[in-house]
């Protein structure tokens, strides 16, 4: 993976990170990069100090203070409801956490009571289910959340 300070139009500046360098270039062209700010799409790729580890006997820089930007009213919205599914879902369904595959299944087959439930299943494990006709899907990540 490649990492690259990104700068848009309006001089908002954010990274990203892109398998390789063809896959930045594509992703750029074909309008799939933005600002994580301002949604703009003209992006372009800062100059960047080589990833070169430092010295053991070597004092840190002090982290640089950073401004946030303001907070586009769309996205604040998206948030909003992202929020209101999850509490919706918290509040009307039970938690099964890593059993959901298990859970979902014993449901789907009558083996247990009808119920909502949510929880946790790796992708191959949700793709498995949407194979077999059981209805899943996912739960919004927040920011708070630690993404």
């Amino acid at each position: 993976m490649i990492r690259y300070d990104l700068i848009c139009d309006k001089g908002h500046e954010f990274d990203g990170w892109f398998s390789d360098s063809a896959a930045y270039e594509g992703q750029a062209r074909g309008g799939l990069v933005s600002c994580s700010v301002c949604n703009s799409i003209k992006i372009e790729k800062q100059v960047m100090a080589p990833g070169i580890p430092m010295k053991a006997n070597r004092k840190a820089d002090a982290p640089q203070k950073m401004m946030a930007g303001p907070v586009d009213p769309r996205s604040r919205m998206l948030l909003d409801m992202m929020r209101e599914v999850r509490k919706s879902v918290e509040a009307n369904a039970e938690y099964v956490g890593g059993k959901f595959a298990e859970e979902a299944r014993k449901i789907h087959y009558a083996e247990t009571a009808k119920r909502g439930i949510y929880g946790e299943a790796s992708t191959d494990d949700a793709k498995a289910l949407i194979d077999e006709g059981i209805d899943v899907h996912p739960l919004p990540r927040l920011p708070e959340d630690g993404n």
